[in-house]
């Protein structure tokens, strides 16, 4: 059975308007995202992955077509309504880990349960939980400055996933770490990914956008490309 479309996507348009000027960001974008794919979103500075990406994010809104998420017309919601599909079914994880460096590692986790309302001892029961999910179960109390810069992007991660989203939604995961904490990171989105977690990374790396199973690649704000791979990563790992 195929697996329900969690993202559908259909002639979307980004124009922002610079002055007199028009830059079109994205010019008619189509395509749908189901449960559980592993997707990358790839293409050269100017592309539109970044528009795209924050569109998927409901961190910005369309000039023009239909975003729908998991059954939500995400382009007739207002802005109190677009913050509470954010909160509650998009996890995010950018390149910068956005950490509140005086918050243990735990408060930081919490965070997104704070704004769901979620009274304290359960959401601190749900925050130990995600840090355990990616290895960081002892590391509770430490603040982000006693953290390695890969530890950081798990306990990033770890606020992610807390709210058991509907997308992961990941901005140049690894641009901050070096090749083999890189690696780390996507092993465990491997593992988030092996578990039914929908994920959806920009990248511009080609060998992180090796890891997914699904690669589409954008260029002048259109759909360039659009195909499933195998994995060779994983091919490797097997071999």
């Amino acid at each position: 059975m195929d697996n329900k479309a969690v993202i559908k996507i259909s002639d979307l348009r980004k124009i922002y308007r610079m002055g007199s000027q028009e830059v079109h960001a994205l010019s008619g974008v189509t395509l749908t995202i189901s449960e559980n794919e592993y997707v990358a979103v790839m293409g050269p500075s100017g592309s539109g992955k970044s528009t795209l990406m924050n569109m998927i994010g409901c961190l910005d809104t369309p000039s023009s077509g239909e975003y729908i998420l998991n059954d939500k017309r995400v382009s007739e919601l207002s802005d109190d309504d677009l913050a509470e599909v954010r909160n509650q079914e998009i996890g995010f994880v950018f390149q910068t880990f956005n950490l509140l460096p005086r918050a243990n590692i735990l408060a930081n986790v919490e965070l997104p349960l704070i704004y769901a309302g979620m009274k304290a001892s359960e959401r601190k029961e749900k925050a130990r939980t995600a840090l355990e999910k990616v290895g960081l179960g002892d590391r509770l109390s430490h603040k982000p400055n006693e953290l390695s810069g890969g530890q950081r992007q798990r306990v990033a991660v770890a606020r992610a996933l807390v709210n058991a989203p509907s997308i992961l939604l990941a901005d140049e995961p690894t641009g901050n770490l070096d090749t083999k904490t890189g690696e780390e990171i996507m092993r465990l989105f491997e593992e988030l990914y092996d578990l039914g977690n929908t994920i959806i990374l920009v990248t511009h790396e080609e060998y992180i956008a090796d890891h997914s199973r699904r690669i589409i690649r954008l260029r002048d704000g259109l759909l360039e490309s659009d195909e499933n791979v195998e994995n060779p990563v994983l091919a490797a790992a097997i071999a």
